[in-house]
C-alpha cells in the first residue's frame, strides 16, 4: 500500500474521532477515567459510562488492528497519533486481570501489540501514566481554586 493510501486511512480514522459521541467518550476517558485497579475498569464497563469506555477502547483496538495487519504504515500511524498510547497506559497494568475477569484472553491484544513495539515501551507507558496523574492533580487543584473564588464571590 502506498503512503498516500496510508495517509487517507489515518485521516479517515481522525474523522471518526471527531464524531460528537466519540468526542464525549474521549473526554470522559481522558479527564474522568483514572483507574487504580482492574475493578475500576470493570466498574466503568458495568456503570453508566460503559458506552464511553467501550467506544474508546474498541476504537483504538480497531485502529491498532489496521496497523498490525499492514493496512496502515506503523511509523506513519505512530507519528500521527499518540492518544492510543495514553489509552493503553491507563489500563495496561490491569490487562491480565481484565482478560481473566472477562474470559477474553485476547482482550485488547492488537492495541497491546502495537504499543509494546514502541522503543522503550514500558518506560514510555510509565512516563505517560505519570503525566496523566500530574494533569489530573493540576485539574483538581484548578477546580478547588475556582470553587474557592466562587465561594468568596458569593459570600
Amino acid at each position: 500500500m502506498g503512503k498516500q493510501e496510508d495517509a487517507n486511512l489515518i485521516l479517515k480514522l481522525y474523522e471518526l474521532r471527531r464524531d460528537e459521541t466519540m468526542r464525549k467518550a474521549r473526554d470522559w476517558y481522558a479527564v474522568e477515567f483514572h483507574p487504580t485497579s482492574a475493578q475500576d475498569c470493570v466498574s466503568a464497563i458495568l456503570g453508566p459510562n460503559s458506552n464511553y469506555y467501550r467506544m474508546v477502547t474498541s476504537y483504538w483496538e480497531m485502529a491498532a488492528s489496521f496497523v498490525n495487519h499492514g493496512a496502515i504504515d506503523e511509523q506513519m500511524f505512530n507519528d500521527a497519533n499518540g492518544e492510543h498510547i495514553a489509552v493503553f497506559a491507563k489500563i495496561e497494568p490491569f490487562l491480565p486481570e481484565l482478560r481473566e475477569a472477562f474470559g477474553i484472553p485476547n482482550y485488547l491484544r492488537q492495541l497491546e501489540a502495537l504499543v509494546m513495539r514502541l522503543p522503550d515501551a514500558k518506560q514510555r507507558l510509565a512516563a505517560v501514566r505519570d503525566r496523566i496523574k500530574k494533569l489530573a492533580e493540576a485539574r483538581a487543584e484548578l477546580d478547588r481554586q475556582l470553587q474557592a473564588r466562587a465561594a468568596q464571590t458569593m459570600g
